[in-house]
């Protein structure tokens, strides 16, 4: 990327954005329903638990203004980074007090700066966002949001497609040449030895359409197969990196049912697959104030690292 292009890239830092929205009881009782947890009916005043944020103030684009892999285009507020892949990498969050249930709720953000790397698949762009939502009572969450933005691995044995292959028969069509894109395999970590906690997750395409529905999502690799095998490359649907996160979370709250959390950060570290079930973990830290928690894969490897701190 060259400097005039990254110049142009930076002019985006110090951009802010603004969203209003309301906690609706039926959107929490929808979330509640994903995670596949017992609650009773939310009412106005219960405390929403974190990070159920994710699925308020949620940027509206209109249909005509989504780009090619549903994501809105960019240029707006996010800067128009001309690298086609983009992901949740990871973030670090502040629960000063709870949002509440019937309450209206705004988001404050703004991106704080746009750094450019090359590593081992390529080039990466990293943007940083700043998030603040603000309750009845002032602010409730802070928020720094990481974003990485990639290359498309090149095709293996051709040129990369440009877009899908014509299904096998249809009248006149000719099954694309172009072989899907290879990532390289990522760096493989080992995970804990042991945990105090830990649940399976099956992330079938009917849990991940109903997190893209809840959160406003519309990024085609969480539900659209032959987008993200035969365009991105991957095995399978893409299980979100927040929606991760928020099952590290609930693993948290369905055994310590009281804690309250002040903090939480996590990394991403290996894309989930819908092919396959993986595991969240947890596991208390002695000083009785910090939970570790990962995510592994369906052969051990870990996924998704990350602590929370109580309050």
């Amino acid at each position: 990327m060259d400097s005039q292009t990254l110049d142009h890239l930076r002019s985006w830092v110090g951009r802010r954005e603004q969203v209003d929205d309301l906690i609706a009881p039926s959107r929490v009782a929808a979330l509640a329903a994903t995670l596949d947890r017992d609650d009773p009916a939310p009412l106005p005043g219960d405390a929403l638990p974190p990070p159920w944020h994710w699925t308020l103030c949620v940027a509206a684009a209109r249909q005509s203004a989504l780009g090619p892999d549903g994501h809105p285009a960019r240029g707006g507020f996010l800067p128009p980074v001309p690298l086609p892949r983009r992901m949740w990498a990871g973030g670090r969050l502040g629960f000063p007090q709870p949002l509440r249930v019937g309450e209206a709720v705004q988001r404050r953000s703004q991106v704080i700066s746009v750094e450019h790397k090359s590593g081992r698949s390529g080039e990466l762009v990293f943007v940083l966002v700043r998030h603040e939502f603000h309750g009845a009572n002032g602010l409730a969450i802070t928020e720094e949001h990481d974003i990485v933005y990639r290359e498309l691995p090149s095709a293996v044995g051709s040129a990369p497609t440009a877009g899908f292959a014509q299904p096998a028969g249809s009248a006149g069509a000719e099954q694309c040449s172009a072989k899907p894109p290879r990532h390289p395999a990522p760096t493989l970590a080992a995970a804990p030895a042991s945990c105090a906690w830990q649940r399976e997750i099956v992330p079938d395409d009917v849990l991940l359409f109903r997190y893209s529905a809840l959160s406003f999502n519309g990024h085609r690799i969480h539900y659209d197969r032959r987008y993200v095998t035969e365009v991105e490359g991957y095995p399978g649907l893409v299980v979100h990196g927040p929606l991760i996160a928020t099952l590290l979370l609930d693993l948290l709250r369905r055994n310590l049912p009281t804690a309250a959390i002040a903090a939480f950060e996590f990394k991403a570290l290996k894309p989930l697959f819908d092919i396959a079930p993986f595991s969240v973990h947890g596991q208390p830290e002695g000083d009785g104030r910090t939970v570790r928690l990962w995510a592994t894969d369906a052969e051990g490897w870990l996924a998704m690292s990350a602590s929370a701190s109580l309050a």
